[in-house]
């Protein structure tokens, strides 16, 4: 995937005003029913796995652009605005504890709507555990919003920190896109590019990925001559009685591939690292450590950058997108969507100045 360029995202304290989160979560379920209706629902969720896109909407949402709130703000505006719309896609999971009711939300969601919640649950649980184990760029996952379709298509939009550093790191999917969870699933990642950053899921580190596995099929983890330097200058240290008795349950449990090897509960950044460290020494297919970074930037308001958001036009927007959906109906729904596109908010940018 080409890269664009990239965006720092530093941590900002304080909280979105309510006077335009009520706006923003109005506006939001407008524009998703307005591409809906337009495009079907399989675009809304190419859209949002868009990590241009992503922020574009975010600006047009009136949020600050270079905020870690912009993720966290916009999913929570549109979770609200898409239920508000009764709209064909859902917002699931949030930010923090919020993110841990994405299982129990998706079952609830998939016997209204006649899915197998099974792989659904899986998608969530996957997608958080490779954003956050498989890319080690030092950035821990917060949130994790899961965005469900009635036809059970589905789309992911995560964000982690460094509180080190002060930086957020945003990470998008799209189902229809993964064809493994565990080989460059992601369609975009959002932030500022790092150095030193082991990327476990690169297409280049696909030897690797098969010498794990070989490792911990064929390794004895009770024997002591599986042994990192105690000074390594990637491992923080070696790996402990605990890790090498784990690793012998984990190689009872036989797993199949390497995606069975990291859904195994347990299973976290530093056993994965140590796995391919060692695997790289065994069998010499050492991991991939450049950045997956791979999209950024756009520009916004909340923070009166590049100018304060202006409540009169954007109540004025929200009430135009409201009448002109009111009339997609039979023969004259592409004639009021063409009218949408070239008379909306979008156009009339420059009198938000």
């Amino acid at each position: 995937m080409k890269r664009t360029g990239y965006m720092e995202s530093p941590l900002h304290p304080g909280r979105c005003p309510s006077w335009l989160f009520r706006r923003m979560k109005k506006l939001g379920g407008l524009i998703g029913e307005a591409i809906i209706e337009e495009h079907g629902e399989q675009e809304l969720l190419k859209r949002i796995a868009d990590p241009l896109f992503f922020q574009a909407l975010g600006c047009v949402l009136g949020f600050d652009w270079h905020s870690s709130g912009l993720t966290t703000t916009v999913c929570g505006a549109l979770s609200e605005g898409f239920k508000e719309q009764g709209l064909s896609v859902r917002v699931l999971g949030g930010k923090g504890l919020r993110s841990r009711k994405t299982p129990e939300q998706i079952k609830k969601l998939s016997t209204e709507w006649d899915l197998d919640p099974l792989p659904l649950e899986k998608a969530s649980r996957m997608s958080a555990k490779v954003d956050n184990s498989l890319v080690q760029d030092g950035h821990q996952l917060y949130h994790h919003s899961f965005f469900l379709a009635e036809t059970g298509n589905w789309a992911v939009v995560q964000q982690g920190m460094n509180q080190e550093l002060r930086t957020a790191r945003r990470y998008h999917w799209l189902g229809k896109k993964v064809d493994s969870f565990v080989v460059e699933p992601q369609t975009g990642v959002v932030g500022k590019p790092e150095e030193n950053v082991l990327d476990l899921t690169a297409r280049k580190g696909e030897e690797n990925r098969r010498a794990c596995i070989d490792l911990v099929k064929e390794a004895d983890w009770n024997l002591t001559n599986i042994k990192m330097p105690s000074r390594h200058e990637i491992l923080p240290s070696d790996l402990t009685e605990a890790d090498k008795k784990f690793f012998e349950k984990v190689r009872k449990l036989e797993p199949s591939d390497y995606e069975e090897l990291v859904a195994v509960r347990g299973m976290g950044p530093k056993k994965l690292r140590s796995l391919a460290l060692i695997a790289g020494l065994v069998y010499g297919e050492k991991p991939e450590w450049k950045d997956p970074v791979k999209f950024s930037f756009a520009h916004g308001g909340k923070d009166r950058i590049p100018y304060p958001v202006n409540r009169k036009m954007y109540d004025e927007n929200i009430l135009f997108l409201e009448e002109t959906l009111d009339k997609v109906k039979g023969h004259e729904k592409k004639k009021a969507l063409k009218k949408l596109a070239e008379n909306s908010f979008i156009t009339k940018e420059s009198k938000l100045s």
